[in-house]
């Protein structure tokens, strides 16, 4: 029943951000948005027009989410930005017991080299201070029309639809929230951090990893490094610079890799998703 008030709770709380509240990251076949309380509520898999795996944009009961966030209710504040000079979003969560920074990206995809489809990589880290999170990934396949089965492991859980399949890797033992979700609560000190990975693949035989600092850093490494690489051809060097480079970081997140065409907003045919484009450009 305490489980099952807590996820009550959490999405009652998320109904609904306004549009500016999300950050977007990305790998050039999909993007997802994550909201300043910490919650993917819109992910399509595996690419821009598949169907979404996370939608509580659209229906915060029904449309699947997956939430980081502490369980500090007496927050003062939380603040948005991206790490210099690339799409890897940061989440700063200000509270009087402490504060703690979320970390998300996805890795770029190599073709030809990426044992899964996609990755989405998760870090919580204490920067001051000792808070309580919640984890909670409660995915809705194909817009929350296709059930799903879910099996827990000692890394982490592995949710299986007929078309998808999603392993969640986690250093905190999970448990069944009861509606198809898998969630944990964990406590972290300053300067401790927790790791969680999501992949995604059309094999049904995919699984959680073990989780490691070292693996979380090598992924992050490699993310920076592409978006460095790729935000060094822009050539233009005036007073708008920052400006000018987080609008092509912008846009190529909403680039479609296979074919190089550009899709209209992240939201699909959502009337507002247009204004997450503009509204990103204000992040420092």
């Amino acid at each position: 029943m305490r489980e099952t008030k807590q996820r009550a709770h959490v999405l009652t709380e998320t109904r609904y951000l306004p549009i500016e509240a999300y950050g977007m990251i990305g790998d050039l076949s999909t993007v997802a948005l994550v909201g300043k309380n910490g919650s993917i509520d819109w992910c399509c898999l595996p690419d821009f027009d598949s169907p979404s795996v996370f939608g509580a944009l659209l229906d915060a009961n029904n449309g699947g989410f997956f939430r980081l966030a502490p369980i500090e209710q007496d927050q003062l504040g939380t603040k948005q930005m991206y790490f210099p000079e690339t799409n890897i979003l940061i989440t700063r969560f200000l509270t009087r017991e402490g504060v703690g920074e979320l970390t998300d990206f996805m890795p770029i995809k190599l073709q030809g080299t990426e044992r899964y489809e996609h990755h989405l990589v998760r870090a919580v880290h204490m920067v001051r201070g000792s808070l309580t999170f919640q984890v909670i990934c409660h995915p809705a396949f194909n817009y929350a029309r296709d059930a799903h089965t879910l099996h827990l492991s000692e890394q982490g859980a592995v949710f299986r639809s007929p078309t998808l399949t999603l392993a969640l890797s986690s250093p905190i033992p999970l448990s069944d929230d009861g509606q198809g979700g898998a969630q944990a609560t964990f406590t972290l000190s300053e300067d401790q951090s927790a790791f969680f990975f999501l992949d995604s693949s059309q094999d049904e035989n995919l699984l959680p990893h073990p989780v490691s600092q070292e693996v979380y850093e090598t992924q992050f490494v490699a993310t920076r490094r592409y978006w460095l690489r790729w935000l060094s051809q822009c050539q233009y060097q005036g007073r708008w610079r920052e400006h000018v480079q987080r609008s092509a970081l912008a846009l190529k997140l909403l680039t479609y890799a296979p074919t190089g065409a550009i899709v209209a907003a992240p939201t699909t045919s959502l009337p507002q998703g247009k204004r997450i484009l503009f509204s990103r450009l204000r992040l420092a």
